[in-house]
């Protein structure tokens, strides 16, 4: 039975996670190791409505502020020779990934 690395990106811009996820796809197909996935999640928005009169006259008028968290799940074979070209990833700052192993 081969172990099985999970990895789950979060971002909040798509694009940024979208070329982590063909970095690790170039990883996959360099080293033969069998990749599932990107999975796309589905996407958390956060909204904060905000009161645009700062002294509470006039009338009610709102602000909206949103952002979104995009989420990628890839499955891959835990190889030595892929996990290490893996933790060499240049990651944009945005972007989060978590790496659970998995027998």
């Amino acid at each position: 039975m081969v172990a099985k690395a999970r990895i789950s990106l979060t971002g909040t811009t798509p694009k940024s996670v979208d070329g982590v996820c063909k970095q690790i796809k170039a990883i996959s197909e360099r080293t033969g190791v069998a990749l599932s996935g990107p999975i796309p999640l589905p996407t958390k928005r956060l909204v904060v409505p905000i009161r645009k009169s700062p002294d509470g006259e006039g009338s009610e008028t709102y602000e909206r502020w949103e952002m979104r968290v995009h989420k990628r799940l890839i499955l891959l074979d835990a190889d030595d020779r892929a996990l290490r070209q893996l933790m060499r990833i240049q990651v944009p700052d945005d972007v989060n990934i978590e790496i659970v192993l998995r027998a």
